[in-house]
């Protein structure tokens, strides 16, 4: 395996606890992201690093629109409109 992932997915919950009690709330919005992290051979986090700089992008962007590409390749169904 080339490729490990650990998903965290924190609620706004979860975080308004983290960030203290006396602070303002968060509320939980439909548009809320989960965190990942994952694991890559060095080779290929040099060209993903190597792809952002050249775009002028994070690695994330990156990482973000390959992945949406596979699902729009792969499900084309599940394609977001242009």
């Amino acid at each position: 395996m080339w490729c490990n992932s650990v998903k965290v997915q924190r609620t706004a919950k979860m975080k308004a606890k983290r960030e203290g009690a006396g602070k303002k709330k968060v509320k939980a919005h439909g548009t809320a992201k989960v965190r990942v992290t994952i694991s890559f051979p060095p080779e290929v986090y040099d060209t993903l690093e190597n792809i952002s700089k050249e775009k002028k992008v994070s690695l994330a962007w990156v990482v973000r629109e390959a992945a949406e590409k596979y699902i729009a390749d792969k499900w084309p169904l599940f394609k977001e409109p242009e």
